[in-house]
């Protein structure tokens, strides 16, 4: 009988290749096929690829990959300390509050405004004992696209006041305080249709109308009570400690997510959510289309993944990436003020929507080091498919 003849790996057809990397959710994974040989590398550039799955910022600086648990570095410029993210950039920020923007694969920086003078010149109180802990950037383009100019900025202190900043960067073009306008307790702001939106308060959403010069030229409440949500929320409130409200596009909607936590023991440090954990997830869109506008409740995403965050927000259609479940929110531990730089993994989870129930972030295997140290902020990063 012949023996049967192989090839040498090298020789493996692309679309055989292919089949591979499409079935890799982790980007180090599919770097280190294409460090096999010259071939492979080659070829699979050429293969259209799914997204991988994001990376986790940790407060040491570095990056935990989701869900295998392999911890990667970037080089950034030396002091730059992140505070949060859109797709692919981060937004870093130094000791003397320059803070931009940048891609850190395409070394492309968009320049900001000192945000965090804009917030301490919008305080009137030099002597203020208080200070920005929280930062969320939205943008209604990509950033990679030419036709972005905007850059609207939630920036909350830890008197829970919340300043909005408006920039064609690094320009500012607008910003107040929330409890000097009909806007109070800002919660989350995310740009639908290419126009802002703000959620305040409990449940009430706001719509900003910009001018030609990116000041806002009007501002009207749309959604003005509780009592306008369609859900059962009523049934959380006996056992839940502290609320979080997120805003984001999700799909073509416009959508509200609430939060709930409880505190299952009482704090052993000065971190007074040390043992809060996430105990429900509610999910509303804002009927845009009807009058009077109102909330009501969603049972799916339309198979998109969302990607929760107090700093940033991202929803993908599941289909499109790797390893993505539809339906699904993806939530971490990014809550506790700076100071405690808390292990983003701590109360962290996948939430199905449609048949509520939690499951881990990270894979049974996966075995992450203790990283607490550091003042980065945890963030979702999404790192571009061909790198």
């Amino acid at each position: 009988m012949d023996t049967a003849q192989y090839g040498p790996w090298s020789d493996l057809p692309p679309e055989l290749l292919g089949l591979v990397l499409k079935r890799l959710p982790s980007l180090a994974d599919r770097v280190r096929l294409r460090a096999v040989c010259c071939p492979w590398r080659s070829n699979s550039m050429l293969q259209p690829l799914p997204l991988p799955f994001p990376w986790l910022t940790l407060p040491d600086g570095t990056f935990l990959s989701i869900p295998s648990g392999e911890i990667h570095r970037i080089s950034l410029p030396e002091g730059a300390c992140c505070q949060g993210s859109i797709g692919n950039w981060l937004f870093l920020m130094h000791n003397d509050d320059v803070c931009y923007l940048m891609n850190p694969f395409s070394n492309t920086r968009l320049e900001l405004p000192k945000l965090a003078k804009v917030w301490k010149r919008e305080i009137f109180d030099p002597d203020s004992r208080f200070s920005p802990i929280f930062y969320k950037l939205v943008v209604p383009f990509p950033l990679d696209s030419s036709s972005c100019s905007l850059v609207a900025a939630l920036i909350m202190d830890n008197g829970n006041c919340g300043t909005l900043c408006i920039s064609k960067p690094p320009i500012v073009t607008e910003s107040f305080k929330d409890d000097e306008h009909p806007v109070l307790e800002l919660e989350d702001v995310s740009f639908f249709d290419g126009k802002l939106y703000a959620l305040c308060g409990f449940a009430q959403l706001f719509i900003f109308e910009l001018d030609k010069d990116l000041g806002i030229s009007f501002m009207k409440c749309i959604i003005h009570s509780p009592g306008d949500l369609g859900g059962t929320l009523q049934s959380s409130l006996r056992v839940v400690w502290m609320i979080r409200q997120y805003l984001v596009e999700c799909g073509g909607r416009l959508l509200m997510v609430i939060r709930w936590f409880r505190s299952m023991a009482h704090p052993t440090s000065d971190d007074c959510f040390e043992h809060d954990r996430t105990i429900e997830l509610e999910v509303f869109e804002a009927d845009l289309r009807t009058e009077p506008v109102g909330w009501r409740t969603v049972s799916d995403l339309d198979g998109h993944a969302l990607f929760l965050g107090q700093h940033s927000c991202k929803s993908l259609r599941a289909g499109e990436c790797t390893g993505y479940q539809e339906d699904c929110i993806y939530f971490m531990c990014d809550y506790p003020w700076p100071k405690y730089s808390a292990n983003p993994l701590r109360d962290a989870g996948v939430y199905n929507v449609r048949n509520e129930t939690f499951m881990p972030l990270m894979s049974g295997t996966a075995a992450v080091p203790p990283r607490h140290a550091g003042q980065w902020r945890p963030t979702w990063f999404f790192p571009p498919e061909a790198v």
